[in-house]
């Protein structure tokens, strides 16, 4: 079935319904919605967009956003998000790797894949063209798609730095939205888009319009806590996904201006480690409103979760350690702790999480290496570590990966390397993460050469995405290293350390 569907029986049973907004403004309602993308559909066929061909959004968000999405679907296409925050060379390896011939982007991101020399054609969400593609001719109804046919092909960076296409298909979406409790969510909600739509804020857009809930674009297309306030109130049931660091800096402001989060009904946090007295200050400011979900890109959102109960509980004799962890498996999927060969290990014993059920991709994009090494016997070794107690709650240790988050964002040292090491003058580069009270994490590069801090800062910002950027660099003679040869990450971390 295609995921699409959900929007065409919305508009046919509740068309005058609200559906998408800018700030407080509507701009279409349910029935607009659909015949929105409906006609963008008609113009993909058009062009020649076939079943399971691939078309990139790179976007900011906004309600054309989503429209764009459903558009996409309903020609039987396969949607490839690109966060907004990626610089255009990142874009455009994407883009030639998804074997994408048409990309819809905001004005100064299209640009950004024009100066990188991106593949195929781009369109402008701010011009002519696109106005003419909202008014071609619609196609009938959505396309015939299998429940494992692709439908969103969400690139996310591997071990090695390079990224790799995770295969999430229209089965994979439905488990996903549905995982999310359907009675949670009625008709009188809205969403709100404060988070990136390409990662988790987007993936819950399916789950609302299933049961014909409002979807609310902030004017400033981001984060910012006053306008969430306002917004709220304005709403008066809203619910949106948010990373901790976005979490905390929420807290922060309504502790300064008085607000006690109005018309906030449900906050969903996920995207990177949540601090304990964070969530608790959280709670204490704004109630009973906090959801956590663990997941990955290659088992999206999908994992386990804490429910608001757990998350608010004070009675239980355990809640500061049910707090700490990513709650318990999902009902779509089955979760489990196992040791390197994957054979499951006894409560409260250390070893890598696994997964496995019908959110968990089906591989990677055109690398069956990568998926072979990553799902075995249809589990998904998730390469992060914990370990799962008696009753069931998983508790995040450390990863596996190297992995570092830093405001909800992944970034992989690797990749980070690859571009200091581009420099004439840097002989040597390791970058690893450092806790930050704001973003949970930052970027510390560890260099040996003469290059400057400035320098590498201007070299980062024209190969990579500004967020991925050290904040910090520090020179050694020598990077540390074991017999073999290999950087030992674990002793600059306890340099860090020592710094304190």
């Amino acid at each position: 079935m295609n995921i699409g569907l959900w929007l065409a029986r919305q508009a046919q049973l509740n068309g005058p319904r609200p559906a998408l907004f800018r700030g407080r403004e509507a701009v279409a309602d349910y029935a607009g919605f659909h015949a929105r993308a409906a006609s963008v559909a008609g113009w993909l066929v058009a062009q020649g967009v076939q079943s399971g061909d691939r078309v990139a959004i790179f976007m900011k968000n906004s309600p054309d956003y989503l429209i764009v999405q459903y558009g996409i679907w309903y020609a039987g296409a396969a949607a490839v998000p690109i966060n907004a925050k990626l610089h255009g060379r990142e874009a455009a390896f994407i883009l030639d790797d998804s074997d994408t011939t048409i990309t819809f982007a905001s004005p100064e991101l299209g640009l950004a894949l024009a100066e990188a020399g991106a593949r195929g054609r781009i369109i402008d969400t701010e011009s002519r063209e696109f106005a003419a593609v909202l008014e071609a001719d619609p196609i009938a109804e959505p396309a015939q798609r299998d429940p494992t046919d692709l439908a969103w092909l969400f690139y996310t960076s591997g071990t090695t730095g390079k990224p790799k296409g995770v295969m999430i298909t229209h089965r994979m979406l439905m488990a996903v939205s549905l995982a999310y409790p359907v009675d949670v969510v009625e008709a009188e909600d809205a969403i709100l888009y404060a988070a990136p739509m390409s990662h988790g804020a987007g993936l819950y857009n399916m789950i609302h319009v299933l049961r014909g809930a409002r979807h609310v674009c902030p004017v400033s297309g981001g984060f910012e806590p006053q306008e969430i306030f306002d917004l709220a109130r304005h709403f008066e049931r809203v619910q949106m996904f948010a990373a901790p660091t976005m979490v905390k800096r929420m807290t922060e402001v309504a502790r300064a201006t008085g607000q006690t989060g109005t018309g906030l009904r449900t906050v969903v946090y996920a995207g990177g480690p949540m601090y304990l007295s964070d969530i608790i200050e959280a709670v204490d400011q704004f109630g009973p409103i906090f959801v956590q979900i663990y997941g990955q890109g290659e088992c999206p959102m999908g994992i386990t979760a804490l429910s608001r109960h757990d998350v608010a509980d004070r009675s239980h004799p355990r809640w500061r350690e049910r707090l700490a962890s990513v709650g318990r498996a999902q009902g779509p999927v089955e979760v489990r702790i196992g040791d390197a060969e994957g054979r499951p290990l006894s409560a409260g014993t250390h070893g890598e999480i696994m997964v496995r059920g019908d959110v968990v991709m089906p591989g990677y994009w055109r690398n069956p290496e990568a998926t072979a090494k990553t799902i075995r016997d249809g589990w998904l070794m998730t390469g992060d570590m914990g370990f799962m107690d008696a009753d069931g709650y998983v508790t995040l240790q450390d990863r596996s990966k190297d992995m570092i988050i830093s405001g909800g964002s992944n970034i992989y040292p690797r990749e980070v390397e690859e571009v200091l090491l581009t420099h004439p003058e840097v002989r040597e580069a390791s970058v690893v993460g450092r806790t930050h009270p704001e973003w949970g994490e930052e970027v510390v590069a560890f260099v040996v050469g003469s290059a400057t801090a400035e320098a590498l800062d201007r070299l980062c910002v024209e190969n990579i995405a500004r967020f991925k950027r050290p904040k910090h660099y520090r020179w050694l003679d020598e990077l540390p290293k074991n017999n073999y040869g290999k950087v030992l990450k674990t002793e600059l971390r306890r340099m860090l350390v020592e710094e304190k």
